[in-house]
């Protein structure tokens, strides 16, 4: 019963209250985390790998379009893109602005960019 005299009901408990005593019984009182590593299967990170993407067309030319996909140190994915000829003055670069959980994540994410979008990007770093 409540202060009101009226009987309470479950609609007015939330349902941790509802299932504190449930839950509380379920769970370990140990204090220690298992003996697991907490990145199971992560191997190192590794060297970035550069993929050659379809050429863009920007003011009449065609421009080549790269992407440097890498593993870093925190598992994470992460992917640059890189315009124009490989090694010359004329090669841009942008920050790595693609990151991902998974390297399929991070290539659906390059998948999803149309060609306005790279044009658009290599005109912000000329």
């Amino acid at each position: 019963m409540d202060r009101g005299g009226r009987r309470r009901t479950a609609a007015d408990f939330t349902i941790a209250q509802l299932f504190s005593a449930y839950i509380f019984s379920k769970t370990s009182l140990r204090v220690g985390m298992p003996a697991q590593p907490a990145r199971f299967g992560v191997s190192e990170p590794r060297e970035a790998v550069v993929h050659d993407l379809p050429q863009i067309r920007f003011d009449g030319q065609l421009i080549a379009v790269r992407l440097a996909v890498r593993r870093s140190d925190d598992a994470i994915w992460r992917g640059r893109v890189l315009f124009g000829a490989p090694d010359t003055e004329h090669e841009r670069t942008t920050a790595e602005i693609f990151c991902a959980t998974s390297e399929q994540e991070l290539w659906q994410a390059v998948r999803d960019l149309r060609d306005h979008h790279l044009r658009d990007l290599y005109r912000s770093l000329l």
